[in-house]
């Protein structure tokens, strides 16, 4: 039977990255050029076999605003911050409805500012990033920093490489 010490010895809190585009303009752009795209894409026949797509051009500026968007990505490392510090951040933003565990609007700055570990933020720093992203990016980051706390998974499945394992010949894993 294992030894507690040696146990908590190997332990480490979990964690978890989640990337997020921080230029919104951009994301814009290459939505209105995907439509741009779409547009000229639907009724185009070509006349002959060395006529070229009209959307040519606007394909090579999607994929050079998607290269460009990647630089844009922001990488946000959680960490679990422990049991009774937890405990206490759910303390701190009590919710008013008896049917919620924590304050929907405070709790979830508080936990990515708190369990963020990189980049390291305040909650402060949090409430000036949350006016710039959208809900969908703070559901994101609020997922991951969720997950280190909540997840009850040992080991997380990948499916994209047990596909490709499988199909390798190398079999599931």
């Amino acid at each position: 039977m294992p030894d507690i010490k040696a146990l908590l010895a190997k332990a480490k809190p979990r964690e978890r990255t989640v990337k997020i585009m921080l230029d919104g303009a951009l994301a814009g752009e290459i939505e209105r050029l995907e439509a741009e795209l779409v547009e000229v894409s639907q009724d185009w026949q070509p006349s002959d076999l060395t006529e070229t797509h009209p959307g040519g051009p606007i394909a090579e500026q999607i994929a050079q605003l998607r290269e460009t968007a990647r630089d844009s990505e922001g990488e946000f490392r959680f960490r679990y911050i422990g049991d009774e510090e937890y405990s206490s951040l759910l303390a701190a933003h009590p919710s008013t409805d008896k049917d919620q565990a924590f304050d929907s609007e405070s709790f979830p700055r508080a936990l990515i500012a708190a369990s963020c570990v990189d980049p390291v933020m305040t909650e402060d720093d949090a409430k000036a990033l949350f006016k710039i992203i959208n809900q969908g990016q703070i559901q994101t980051l609020f997922d991951a920093a969720w997950d280190v706390h909540n997840s009850s998974s040992l080991v997380p499945f990948s499916l994209a490489a047990s596909a490709l394992l499988a199909a390798a010949g190398g079999g599931e894993r």
